[in-house]
């Protein structure tokens, strides 16, 4: 059972189930209603063992940063817990049944995008930019912005406006909510050499960084009622969160307390999963 847990772990689960979550509003909202359960189902296992797989190479790859990382130091390969021949081994063999798990019950689209999400992730993020710039989580920040488009391409086999949208939402989200957290480990990056931004250009300018997403978001959170791709509810319900999610940043700009930082980056996962349930309440509501 241990061992079974550590590869379980090994998957990053709480990011995927995220992840799934937002594939699962792409596919939601790709059709007016729910046609069949089997193939959501099996879409969203064959990208869960491909973001399991990014996942555990991430960590075969980052697992001495990791060992140094009070925040990582208990994943299963610092650990001790699994070889990372296994590891590899293991995301090796999820990935290839879950890129198949699409190719031969989805569709062909669906297969390469995750792909594609799965290497930009795993290996041009992890490997490359990850220490290669400040600006890293922006630019990786397009792999982890994917699954609403996973989702919809699953349903449609098409690559929709719509669901560039959602993508365009995660996209701007994720620099506010990752730099919040690198705000609050610093610390931990700097002695690992990573050039995550409070690092390279300071705690103050990295708080303005997130002040000015924010903004950005706070406009972009309200493009699917623009569009006409929402209606109302969403509209209330995205101006009330991110003025909420503003609030903590500008707090966060005139503190000094890091405990402000953590309590902002929590509160940026409750948004962007209210802002995705405000989609679908909307979406089958109102229509």
């Amino acid at each position: 059972m241990n061992l079974l847990r550590s590869y379980y772990v090994l998957c990053k689960p709480n990011v995927v189930y995220m992840m799934l979550i937002c594939a699962l509003v792409g596919m939601l909202l790709a059709e007016e209603s729910v046609t069949s359960v089997t193939n959501i189902v099996v879409a969203l296992i064959g990208i869960a063992l491909c973001s399991g797989s990014a996942a555990a190479i991430n960590q075969v790859i980052d697992r001495k940063a990791d060992a140094a990382m009070t925040r990582t130091d208990q994943r299963p390969l610092p650990q001790g817990e699994l070889s990372a021949t296994h590891a590899s081994s293991f995301a090796f063999v999820i990935g290839v049944v879950g890129a198949l798990v699409l190719y031969l019950y989805i569709n062909t689209l669906t297969m390469i995008l995750t792909i594609a999400s799965l290497i930009g992730y795993a290996f041009i993020y992890t490997v490359y930019l990850k220490r290669a710039t400040p600006q890293n989580i922006v630019i990786g920040g397009l792999a982890g912005a994917a699954p609403p488009l996973l989702g919809w391409a699953a349903i449609s086999n098409t690559i929709d406006p719509y669901a560039l949208l959602l993508v365009l939402i995660i996209f701007v989200w994720t620099p506010p909510h990752f730099w919040a957290l690198a705000i609050y480990r610093k610390d931990e990056y700097a002695k690992e050499s990573i050039p995550m931004l409070p690092v390279t250009h300071g705690v103050a300018f990295t708080k303005l960084q997130i002040v000015l997403y924010t903004i950005i978001l706070f406009i972009v959170s309200i493009l699917p009622y623009i569009v006409l791709m929402s209606g109302g509810i969403y509209l209330i319900s995205a101006v009330i969160l991110s003025s909420m999610f503003m609030y903590y940043s500008i707090k966060l700009y005139f503190s000094s307390d890091d405990e402000i930082a953590m309590k902002t980056f929590n509160f940026s996962i409750y948004y962007i999963f209210l802002i995705f349930v405000a989609l679908l309440c909307d979406h089958y509501l109102i229509r």
